[in-house]
């Protein structure tokens, strides 16, 4: 098991960042809006869906809406890759951060292409096997989260960081 990481160790506790804070809406939102106490102090833009979750726990915040659903769509996944370029282009993270689902796809690939620094943390409901997400994002990650200790028989080079929830 490796240490403990934080996006802070990653990227460095003392820089002002652009994050790019990508998932989908529901559960994979809850868990980025729980790291709120380390992203209130960077800037940050959202990448999510245009659900009224979305809509009522950014309302203050920078987003771009993402095409669903995502499973098993081609189109949308087009359609996702040409977004990812367009905001990522716009933005120029420092560092993408996401829980999933499939929108995370595009935006590690191409960020990774541009150098982007990535963080991927695998939902703590994932404990007897790996999300489909998570094996695409993991070796586009530079920091591969898990919250429970069971996940890493599915992500061996992944960090146990704990529950977020």
């Amino acid at each position: 098991m490796r240490k403990k990481e934080t996006p802070d160790e990653v990227m460095g506790a003392d820089d002002r960042l652009v994050v790019g804070l990508v998932g989908s809406s529901g559960g994979h939102l809850a868990h980025l809006l729980i790291l709120k106490p380390w992203w209130e102090n960077h800037d940050r833009f959202w990448v999510t869906f245009d659900m009224p979750d979305s809509h009522d726990l950014l309302e203050s915040e920078r987003c771009d809406w993402a095409h669903y659903p995502t499973t098993r769509n081609i189109p949308n996944l087009l359609r996702n890759f040409k977004l990812a370029w367009s905001v990522l282009r716009r933005e120029r993270p420092d560092v993408l951060i996401s829980t999933g689902a499939a929108v995370a796809f595009p935006f590690f690939l191409l960020g990774r292409m541009m150098g982007v620094k990535t963080v991927f943390i695998e939902v703590y409901d994932r404990i007897d096997h790996a999300s489909l997400t998570a094996r695409l994002c993991a070796p586009l990650s530079n920091s591969f989260l898990v919250q429970w200790e069971d996940q890493l028989v599915f992500h061996p080079r992944a960090e146990l960081i704990g529950r977020l929830m």
